[in-house]
């Protein structure tokens, strides 16, 4: 659960980087697929989670 989190982290950290590249269509497209990435993490995250409280 340790390895996710640090890949949730980089992800946000990525999305940060690009974000304030205002008018940068390359940057624009990157934060979208990071955020597809994001979401996809965020799902694994809550999965493990769960089966973590049981």
């Amino acid at each position: 659960m340790e390895k996710l989190v640090k890949e949730i982290l980089a992800e946000v950290e990525a999305i940060k980087a690009d974000i304030v590249k205002e008018g940068n269509k390359a940057a624009a497209a990157r934060v979208r697929k990071a955020t597809l990435k994001l979401e996809k993490l965020g799902k694994e995250y809550r999965k493990a989670s769960v089966a973590a409280a049981k």
